[in-house]
């Protein structure tokens, strides 16, 4: 299955970002913390033409802690001022603002020499769709001034926002890129939910989702849907130990594999199956060694 997703507003907002880069002092990247390198835009390295940025890691409370971590060190060996953080328990506002101060400090000295006053952090906020921008944006403004949802493609324009007397925001919608060069980045967004499940073959992701799990996550398998030692070799196998075991049956017997699908993704994304991170900084290696 090819996965591909670039709607038209996409496209106006890249050339949107381009033309706004002039206006702010940093840029606020955001990146899902189960997929880290995945939900990172390639195009923003050569759309950002240098400007400060800060990497934050969204959904931590959903990621597997020790992986978290091992990215974080990856990054930052990497030169990359980066954190994580789980807005929804109101945490990480206050280490943005802190990082974000010290990544401009260069900028306002600079300007401070020239006798200009200073003023306000500018700096644009950008990210996939449904990595949860504006549950990151209403934490660090204080209140629900952008949009929220559990779909991707929320935010269609930009609208600036205050926070406090420390910064301005741009946020901006979220952009996919026009081709995933990796098929593995496709799948991991979709299971996700980066990408409309309207465009997606949910038996593909399901049994995607499942070989991860079968090799790096399978006490959780067993744990959520009682399965017993050893775990089928072949995914397609356990795909259909599972069906089974949900009572996702067709007349005759058969696995109604659409319906556990829906069923394993569902659990995925609602931490059923457990706090889970769907690539290392060694797959991300193995990606751009091919």
């Amino acid at each position: 299955m090819s996965i591909q997703w670039f709607p038209g507003h996409m496209a106006k907002a890249k050339r949107e970002v381009t033309e706004q880069l002039k206006k702010v002092d940093m840029v606020i990247e955001l990146a899902d913390a189960r997929i880290p390198h995945s939900s990172r835009n390639p195009m923003l390295d050569s759309i950002l033409q240098g400007k400060p940025r800060l990497l934050v890691l969204t959904k931590s409370d959903m990621a597997d802690p020790a992986m978290t971590n091992e990215w974080l060190q990856t990054f930052q060996r990497e030169g990359m001022e980066a954190l994580s953080i789980n807005a929804l328990k109101n945490q990480g506002a206050k280490p943005i603002i802190e990082k974000s101060k010290k990544l401009t400090a260069p900028i306002f000295e600079k300007m401070a020499r020239k006798g200009i006053r200073p003023r306000a952090i500018r700096a644009m906020i950008v990210g996939i769709p449904n990595v949860g921008k504006s549950t990151v944006i209403n934490r660090l403004v204080g209140k629900k001034s952008a949009k929220t949802g559990d779909k991707p493609g929320v935010t269609k324009a930009q609208q600036w926002l205050k926070v406090g007397r420390d910064m301005e925001l741009l946020d901006t919608p979220g952009i996919l890129w026009p081709k995933f060069e990796d098929q593995l980045i496709g799948y991991r967004l979709a299971a996700t939910g980066a990408i409309k499940d309207e465009l997606l073959d949910f038996e593909d992701i399901a049994l995607f989702v499942l070989n991860i799990f079968k090799e790096r996550y399978p006490v959780a398998l067993k744990d959520r849907y009682n399965l017993e030692d050893p775990l089928p070799e072949d995914g397609v196998e356990l795909f259909d130990v599972i069906g089974k075991k949900r009572g996702c049956l067709q007349a005759g017997g058969y696995v109604d594999y659409e319906k556990a699908a829906e069923i394993i993704l569902r659990d995925l994304r609602n931490e059923k199956l457990g706090k889970i991170t769907l690539e290392t900084p060694a797959d991300r290696e193995q990606i751009q060694d091919e």
